[in-house]
């Protein structure tokens, strides 16, 4: 079942499977910074105020994004 990494608990694993077409810009730079589709990605922390930002770790890299930012990568949890 494909879900938004938001959606993803804190320390559960996914898997992503694209990015939300809505924006291409915001595609371009999730790529660019190294989000591609059969990547794991962990939710590892959240900010105190409606979980934003959040930090993934992402092939070994932690990244922070903001709440909009992560609803725009699909996942499917493992």
């Amino acid at each position: 079942m494909t879900t938004r990494l938001t959606n993803l608990a804190k320390n559960e694993t996914g898997v992503i499977t694209g990015f939300d077409d809505a924006d291409t810009d915001l595609c371009t730079r999730l790529r660019e910074i190294g989000f591609a589709e059969g990547d794991n990605v962990t939710p590892l922390h959240f900010g105190l105020f409606g979980k934003n930002p959040m930090s993934v770790r992402l092939n070994g890299a932690l990244i922070a994004l903001r709440k909009a930012e992560a609803k725009a990568i699909l996942v499917k949890a493992l």
